[in-house]
């Protein structure tokens, strides 16, 4: 979502106007790192039309998404072994 927003701008000029580390927002947008309540303020300042709260709910909807797909593939690992288990018998 991060990238969309971007557009054509590059990485290094918009980690100059966000007063961080060119490698900080690199992470960000490779997936590597959240965004946190600071970065948010600082998005939302230099990217129009957003606010610290649209980021931060992106943020949320995302580790919930991520959350929701590691039970989900606990769930299915559960079920498999008790599968197993059952053939076994």
């Amino acid at each position: 979502m991060l990238r969309d927003y971007l557009g054509d701008t590059d990485v290094t000029s918009l980690a100059q106007r966000l007063r961080v580390a060119r490698t900080t927002l690199s992470r960000i947008l490779n997936g590597h790192a959240g965004i946190s309540a600071s970065m948010a303020i600082r998005l939302s300042e230099v990217l129009p039309n957003t606010s610290p709260e649209f980021w931060l709910k992106m943020q949320m909807n995302y580790d919930l998404w991520e959350a929701r797909k590691g039970m989900k593939r606990s769930a299915r690992r559960v079920v498999e072994k008790t599968m197993a288990m059952a053939s076994g018998m």
